[in-house]
């Protein structure tokens, strides 16, 4: 792995490199796996690949958006607490300005059927396929891991409910712990998590403390910030499997009790898909709408807090565990299964949201080629992306 920058110099790079993805990374959590993946890991080398899957399987187990998990958490190997929040910050603030922009000026404008936007769809087609395939090809390299895959591909496509990832990870974990219980790994990864057990503990603390106090406070201020607080944090700390699966609680928060109308809340739907970066930013729109750009500064922090307190209060323990010979075995599993679970969520939203016609597949292998073969800056992909999206919807 590349050696750890440290100070100002890391932080700085951090913020240069999400902020990057946080303009290009179109598609949803997979893709933006996709991103990650290329960028740390292919190109910069800031983990090796078992440390990412490890850390994306765990992101997977944690309620929250995934991919904004897995961003900070790569930021916290590489620069500590502070580097996690850079990572975040970049990542998520060019789709908070968008989204507060659209949600004061914007809000009439249909954005969801433009040929641009089909275009990135695409890009993700071609970023999600060469992700998967690097990562299978270091992840399932024998049979007994390749079924497990498989079998978690099956699941996950079958059974589109919020709580089979996390079912499947767990079968497949106790599946690679009967299977491997006598492996022995001499490729040991090299990771330091910078964050105490002590601070950990407090983070995991204070994620179910206001859980439980904030609904309290709710109803006995009738404060209208609190309540808003309320509904965002409990809609980022009680959901599995990404932004899509957010959107019906955040719709059954606000628009029953008036905060926006129901057209309100499907234009910013629209906006959301429009902008790179995660979905859970969507959260920025609902918060402007209702209360300006403020509010939408208040939605952002308050969805966002949970997978912060997780993901802090998780690490620590994570390494530990992933360095215990008896939990190896499990971990394989889990990583096997992640194989399946990307390749399920590669097929369906994103391959079939995307390719709708035979020039939309062979687009997809052109942006293909030029991001795996002719080695091409994922920018100048994402850029040729939208490009073509808007020629083919003129044919």
């Amino acid at each position: 792995m590349q050696e750890k920058k440290t100070g100002f110099r890391a932080l700085l790079e951090i913020l240069i490199i999400s902020s990057r993805l946080g303009l290009s990374s179109f598609g949803g959590p997979v893709a933006h796996l996709g991103y990650f993946h290329n960028e740390y890991i292919r190109r910069r080398k800031w983990l090796d690949e078992k440390s990412y899957a490890d850390l994306v399987a765990l992101c997977q187990c944690l309620p929250g958006p995934a991919s904004s998990q897995v961003g900070i958490g790569i930021g916290v190997m590489r620069a500590g607490v502070l580097g996690g929040i850079v990572s975040f910050i970049g990542f998520t603030l060019p789709s908070v300005i968008a989204l507060i922009v659209f949600a004061l000026i914007l809000q009439g404008l249909d954005v969801a059927d433009a040929g641009w936007i089909h275009g990135l769809k695409i890009v993700a087609v071609a970023v999600v396929a060469h992700a998967i395939l690097g990562m299978a090809q270091k992840l399932t390299p024998d049979v007994k891991r390749k079924t497990v895959a498989l079998l978690a591909l099956v699941a996950t496509l079958l059974w589109q409910t919020a709580f089979t990832q996390v079912g499947v990870i767990l079968a497949a974990a106790v599946l690679g712990f009967l299977l491997y219980k006598q492996h022995r790994d001499t490729e040991d990864a090299d990771i330091r998590v910078p964050i105490s057990k002590g601070f950990a503990t407090v983070c995991l603390s204070l994620f179910f403390g206001l859980l439980i106090l904030l609904p309290i406070l709710r109803e006995v201020t009738a404060i209208d910030w609190i309540a808003m607080f309320d509904s965002f944090y409990r809609s980022g700390s009680l959901v599995f499997g990404g932004g899509h699966v957010v959107l019906p609680l955040l719709e059954r928060e606000f628009v029953p009790t008036g905060w926006l109308s129901e057209e309100a809340f499907l234009a910013g739907y629209g906006a959301a898909q429009a902008v790179p970066g995660p979905l859970f930013t969507f959260a920025a729109y609902l918060g402007a709408v209702m209360n300006g750009w403020a509010g939408g500064l208040l939605a952002t922090a308050a969805i966002f807090l949970p997978a912060f307190l997780l993901i802090f209060g998780a690490l620590p323990f994570w390494d530990a565990l992933r360095r215990n010979p008896k939990i190896k075995g499990a971990l394989m599993g889990v990583n096997a299964a992640v194989i399946g679970i990307l390749i399920s969520a590669f097929y369906h939203p994103i391959f079939t949201s995307s390719i709708l016609a035979p020039i939309d597949f062979a687009f997809a292998a052109i942006l293909f080629s030029m991001l795996v073969y002719w080695k091409l800056p994922p920018w100048i992909v994402v850029l040729t992306g939208a490009i073509g999206g808007s020629l083919i919807a003129l044919i």
